[in-house]
């Protein structure tokens, strides 16, 4: 079965993967949903707004986690520690940049929306700022991902299609293996 096959079966639950991705991180799907865009196997504009919502309400999620839960649940998770104590040292260095850059940089995402809840960030400048930055977020990796998949399809052609489907491969994997982690938890 080829990526063309399974989108055109599909195609809707890419939006529904894209938002659940983004939820978590994404990065890697938005840009190859992008190319899918570019080759014109699903629409730009949903997938766009899939990435934008995921990512705005994932943030959304673990700001309030941690402004309702924060300190309960580092106590429970000492693990986390050293993650929120990085990202409340960048809040308060950068404040406002930080609040918009966070989500670029990786790893440290979710404990950046995490701290800013426990750190008592107002919440409705933490959303403002958060639809903004999710916005640009979404609008790079996807643009990037529709720009980078013409580039691919005109260096390999049919190559592209088969990277396509090795990268859907692993993205399934990945979820199977993550799904079988937390259940052995």
């Amino acid at each position: 079965m080829d990526v063309d096959r399974l989108i055109a079966e599909y195609g809707a639950l890419v939006y529904a993967a894209t938002f659940l991705w983004t939820f978590f991180e994404g990065e890697t799907f938005v840009i190859f949903a992008g190319a899918a865009a570019q080759q014109e196997k699903i629409a730009f504009l949903p997938l766009l707004l899939a990435a934008w919502f995921g990512s705005f309400c994932g943030d959304q999620l673990w700001f309030w986690l941690g402004r309702t839960y924060g300190v309960r649940l580092l106590a429970r998770k000492p693990a986390w520690k050293p993650g929120v104590e990085r990202a409340m040292g960048w809040l308060e260095r950068y404040d406002t940049w930080f609040i918009l850059t966070f989500r670029f940089i990786y790893g440290v995402r979710n404990f950046a929306s995490f701290a800013m809840g426990l750190a008592r960030i107002n919440p409705l400048r933490f959303a403002a700022l958060n639809f903004i930055a999710a916005f640009v977020w979404a609008i790079l990796f996807a643009g990037g991902g529709y720009l980078f998949g013409h580039a691919l399809e005109t260096a390999f052609g049919e190559l592209a299609s088969h990277f396509q489907f090795a990268m859907l491969g692993a993205f399934v994997l990945a979820i199977a293996i993550l799904v079988w982690v937390n259940r052995r938890k």
